[in-house]
């Protein structure tokens, strides 16, 4: 019987642990299972456990190291490359030529395949860890008896027998891990490369690539809406301080834009009693986690100062990235400083409404009510504006089911549900509990759906008996409900557009790498210096292109805050691939390429990152060539270097870079898009202005120049010279 009950309960704790595990595959699958709390060691009896996904590891409890865990990998792929898993109480005598590395810390193991390459690994150690052996104290005096087996000979005989051997595994264990395997291989499908596996299922065909023109028109629409629309709306990054503060807002605080920028939205701009509450938003937007309708209070300044707080009923949105990364948050908000002021005033009134709930003033809210039997007893008339039914058409109706229902009603619900929640919103008012910012939606006689707050008030008497309730909406205004629309496209659009972004770099890797595999075969063929050079020259190429695509974090790249990858290399094949990856748009214009370098820098050993190095120069050189007309008939650029010296044994070289062309330049207003001075943004301009923050990140600055007929960007930066051995350096001018 007790064996029995224990069975059950694990059989119930499997099954409870599974649900758990589900549970988090549908918010971060797989790595959820081993991240998060019950995890993968919970499901079933073992001493460690682990994830081998996307050539990454995740280990937990006692475990072999990272390589022990590929080589096992790479066994289970080879030896038992048709099964989907394996389970053993010995990993020796499953042939497994690394199990005496493993010692006795790991003796079984249950390894699950969940793609092609990827494996889930559970692992025992020795049998004698979990037996708990009774019998006499140790005794160094104490011998066994020869003619019977005492406990020391009995425990020697039995390690003897269990020898690299762990417990084995049960039926129940196992049914338990091939269920989660199935979970698991249905939950993502398998990518040939596993460095990018991706939880993007792919239907890139059915999907219609919008252009960059869209999506920046898309995006300056929202933000003239957002800074023209007569909804207070304001912003903060991760750090919390202001960086959006639209024309609305800066008007209900009396608090210019210029003013409230970089300002702590908690520290400066909260009223005290609303800190706590703004607080809360913001730490939960910032984990991604977005709220509706909550209310909060902001300082005033300047001329408005006298009118007290501003009240907000605000919306909050996580700011991401184009990476998913909340970045800040954005406040959509609703001013209702005056119908809160009304409300107040409302509630300290112990005698007849009427001349409120009736005044016909625009800053009234709508506003109906009932008595204590349902009946319609009030419809003012910003009601009947927002409804299109005129008092006399409700009042003494019941206001659930012939004013408010789902059939042949005034205003019509949508479904038996909304119904429902309305009725308990109504008689919890009516029991005295006052019901705040329910969100409430009805058809109004022209059949079009209204979206607003309720907020249900009791009535009472002159006794404080319940006599009724009343109920106030609030409504979003049309600019708002634009505004939110655009930005829903915005971000659909984006979402869109990073899913190109992935495909492109993913299909451009293909042929990269057959370039790679075709520049190797002919380095191992007999060739002339010059074709070296040239294959030289190729190859920084296609070092660039990859370097490009594995940039994953443009925010980073945009802002200058990347890592420059230094080591050495010499000027010549810096040029040399800057000068071809401008040579095949300038033949095809039938410019002529005018190369000054002097003789005694091009085979100068610097130090510093010469892929972005390389990556700048061709930006410009291929920019001032887009610019260059056919007529004008040449391209040039000009190295100028001079040697300094730092110190006792430190040189540097400071090298002056001149891309210079032809002709009326390059449009002003790109020139003011790599200095980020412009609003618009066009794909030459975004290049210009990451080349510009990667110079400055190696200490050096650019400049685009007009002097004459002849323009030109002037590149000024310092490298370090590579000293040879005995602290001479490598080369000298």
């Amino acid at each position: 019987m007790e064996v029995e009950l224990a069975a059950q309960m694990r059989e119930k704790h499997i099954l409870r642990t599974q649900t758990l595990l589900c549970d988090m595959l549908l918010r971060d699958a797989p790595i959820g299972i081993v991240s998060e709390s019950p995890n993968i060691m919970d499901l079933v009896k073992c001493d460690g456990a682990a994830l081998y996904y996307g050539k990454k590891f995740w280990l937990l409890g006692t475990t072999p190291t990272e390589a022990q865990v590929r080589d096992l990998a790479e066994w289970l792929l080879d030896v038992h490359r048709d099964s989907t898993g394996l389970s053993t109480d010995s990993l020796a005598d499953a042939g497994y030529p690394g199990a005496a590395a493993l010692g006795d810390a790991v003796c079984g193991m249950a390894a699950a395949k969940i793609t092609s390459r990827d494996f889930l690994f559970w692992f025992r150690s020795h049998t004698a860890k979990e037996i708990k052996w009774g019998g006499a104290k140790h005794d160094p005096e104490d011998r066994d008896d020869s003619r019977k087996m005492h406990p020391r000979s009995s425990f020697k005989a039995f390690l003897e027998v269990v020898k690299r051997r762990s417990l084995p595994w049960e039926d129940v264990e196992m049914d338990a891990i091939h269920s989660l395997q199935l979970i698991l291989r249905g939950s993502f499908q398998d990518i040939d490369d596993s460095d990018t596996k991706t939880m993007i299922h792919a239907r890139l065909n059915d999907l219609k690539l919008q252009g960059m023109d869209e999506l920046s028109t898309v995006a300056n629409e929202m933000v003239r809406l957002i800074e023209t629309a007569t909804a207070p709306i304001f912003a903060v990054d991760a750090g919390g301080f202001i960086n959006g503060w639209n024309a609305k807002v800066a008007e209900l605080t009396g608090l210019p834009v210029e003013e409230a920028m970089n300002r702590s939205l908690v520290g400066d701009l909260v009223v005290e009693d609303s800190t706590e509450i703004v607080e809360r938003l913001l730490r939960l937007a910032l984990q991604g986690e977005e709220k509706q309708n909550i209310e909060i209070k902001l300082k005033t300044y300047g001329s408005q100062s006298h009118n007290g707080p501003v009240i907000l009923i605000v919306n909050t949105c996580s700011s991401r990235d184009f990476t998913e990364n909340v970045v800040g948050v954005c406040f959509v908000g609703q001013d209702v400083t005056r119908q809160k002021v009304v409300m107040d005033k409302f509630t300290r009134i112990q005698g007849d409404y009427k001349t409120i709930v009736q005044n016909p003033n625009p800053l009234i809210p709508p506003i109906f009510g009932a008595d204590e039997f349902g009946y319609c007893t009030e419809w003012n008339p910003a009601m009947e504006k927002l409804s299109g039914w005129k008092r006399d058409d409700v009042i003494g109706r019941l206001v659930i089911g012939e004013v408010f229902g789902t059939e042949l009603t005034c205003c019509r619900l949508r479904g038996q549900d909304a119904l429902t929640k309305f009725m308990i919103v109504l008689n919890t008012a009516m029991g005295g509990n006052d019901s705040d910012r329910f969100p409430f939606g009805f058809f109004d006689r022209n059949d079009r759906y209204v979206e607003a707050l309720l907020i249900a008030h009791k009535r009472t008497d002159g006794d404080g008996a319940v006599t009724g309730v009343f109920c106030f909406l609030h409504t979003a205004s049309p600019e708002l409900q634009q505004a939110l629309q655009v930005q829903k496209q915005s971000a659909s659009i984006a979402l869109e557009r990073l899913k190109e972004v992935a495909y492109m770099k993913q299909e451009i890797r293909n042929p990269l790498y057959g370039i790679v595999f075709t520049r190797k075969l002919l380095e191992s063929t007999s060739l002339s210096e010059q074709q070296k050079q040239v294959l030289e020259t190729s190859a920084l190429c296609e070092r660039q292109l990859q370097k490009i695509l594995d940039e994953d974090n443009f925010e980073k790249l945009d802002q200058g805050a990347i890592e420059l990858d230094t080591q050495e290399f010499t000027m010549a094949t810096v040029m040399d691939a800057v000068i071809s990856q401008g040579m095949i748009r300038s033949r095809e214009k039938g410019l002529q390429f005018v190369r000054e370098t002097p003789v005694e820098v091009k085979n100068t050993s610097l130090f510093g990152d010469q892929l972005r190095l390389q990556q700048v120069l061709a930006d410009f050189l291929t920019t001032a060539v887009r610019f260059t007309s056919s007529s004008d008939g040449w391209v040039g650029i000009k190295v100028v270097p001079t040697v300094k010296k730092i110190g006792d044994a430190l040189h540097v070289v400071h090298f002056e870079f001149r891309i210079s062309h032809p002709g009326s330049g390059i449009p002003e207003d790109l020139v003011q898009q790599m200095y980020d001075r412009s609003q618009e943004i066009t794909q030459e301009g975004m290049g210009l202005s990451v080349s510009r923050k990667l110079v400055k990140l190696m200490n050096g600055d650019v400049s685009y120049v007009r002097e004459g007929g002849v323009c030109y960007f002037l590149v000024n930066l310092e490298l370090p010279l590579v000293r040879g051995d005995g602290g001479s350096k490598a080369s000298v001018f």
